[in-house]
């Protein structure tokens, strides 16, 4: 359940999504995660980093660790899930006949 609740968290998720393809600096973090307050995604990081699932490297820069790249893959099922639900959700051109 600790998983859950770290991932419960607002940003979390976001955040390792961002850092799926390598790492970030803070601000272009900030600016990807629609400009959440930097105080907030300093508390966000702190727990990611104390999770294991972060790191920040001397550049200060942040990336995903081993673990948090494990948590990313295990995402992936969940993602192509929420394309379908949304496929489902928003019309396409043949349902609605000009």
């Amino acid at each position: 359940m600790a998983a859950l609740d770290l991932f419960g968290r607002r940003w979390n998720l976001r955040i390792v999504w961002e850092l799926q393809h390598g790492p970030v600096g803070f601000r272009a973090l900030q600016e990807r995660c629609d400009n959440m307050s930097s105080s907030v995604l300093r508390q966000r990081l702190t727990e990611l980093v104390d999770a294991a699932l972060v790191e920040q490297h001397p550049d200060t820069t942040y990336a995903l660790t081993d673990l948090g790249h494990a948590a990313h893959r295990a995402l992936r099922p969940l993602a192509r899930w929420s394309a379908d639900w949304a496929a489902t959700l928003s019309p396409t051109d043949s349902d609605n006949p000009s």
